[in-house]
C-alpha cells in the first residue's frame, strides 16, 4: 500500500502528514528522521483504525 506524504519545513525542523489518513502526522529534526517517523505513524494509525477482524498489520518499506 502506498500513501502520499506532504512534508512541511518549519524553522526548527520538519513535519509530515498523510492526507489519506486523517490525523496521521509526525515531526522530526531532519528529513531522514521524519521519513522514519511517518512510517511508524502510518503503522500506528492503521493498527488503531483497522477493525479487529483477525487481520495483521505488518511493516513494509514505504
Amino acid at each position: 500500500m502506498k500513501f502520499d506524504v506532504i512534508l512541511h519545513k518549519e524553522e526548527n525542523g520538519y513535519w509530515a502528514e498523510v492526507p489519506a489518513l486523517k490525523g496521521c502526522f509526525t515531526q522530526g529534526d531532519t528529513i531522514e528522521e521524519v521519513r522514519e517517523n511517518i512510517k511508524d505513524a502510518i503503522l500506528a494509525w492503521m493498527s488503531v483504525d483497522i477493525p479487529n477482524d483477525g487481520n495483521e498489520v505488518i511493516s513494509v518499506a514505504l
